[in-house]
């Protein structure tokens, strides 16, 4: 298998009243935390200084911890459109951070993070919480699931890079092999 480089991954769940974010570094088959929290933004009437926060959070975070890449946490439809359009702000205005600073910026969805931590898609918050502490060996006790979730899509994202076969949408056994050489043995 392929050994990958020392990388930073800096994780958001994006939200409107409450963002979380958490921060891991992978060292070969080491995973460590390096900082987890949320940002309390339900103190703010204004949608634009919601936005403006996030955005300097999101640059604090960054220049700090110097992350290599960023796995953000997709909006998922649920009864609410209004609740959507707001997570869809909060996204892009984290991903406008990012790529400021030349990161690259990976979305999953909510169901492929808790797929990829607990083996189930439909996993709740605690569940996804608890795996963590376990996978990561913390202490920490954090009430805001928005914490954990943020760690979880940076940890997802360091399974997604680590996985020798990529997935993508192939018409035939023949394709994923041409698509994929060197990892098929003939």
């Amino acid at each position: 298998m392929q050994t990958l480089p020392e990388k930073i991954i800096l994780g958001i769940d994006p939200g409107t009243n409450v963002l979380g974010y958490g921060l891991i570094r992978c060292q070969q088959e080491k995973i460590s935390l390096l900082s987890l929290g949320v940002v309390h933004l339900d103190k703010y009437k204004e949608q634009q200084i919601k936005l403006r926060k996030i955005f300097e959070k999101i640059t604090h975070l960054i220049k700090h911890y110097q992350p290599d890449e960023v796995a953000i946490e997709a909006p998922f439809y649920g009864k609410n459109v209004q609740s959507m359009l707001k997570l869809g702000r909060a996204q892009g205005v984290a991903m406008v951070a990012s790529s400021i600073k030349n990161l690259s910026v990976y979305e999953y969805a909510p169901k492929k993070i808790k797929q990829s931590i607990t083996g189930n898609g439909n996993a709740s918050k605690e569940q996804v919480a608890a795996m963590l502490k376990g996978i990561l060996n913390f202490e920490k006790n954090t009430s805001y699931l928005d914490a954990t979730d943020a760690l979880a899509a940076a940890l997802c994202h360091h399974f997604q890079r680590n996985n020798p076969v990529k997935t993508g949408n192939y018409k035939s056994w023949n394709d994923f092999i041409v698509n994929n050489p060197g990892k098929v043995k003939k």
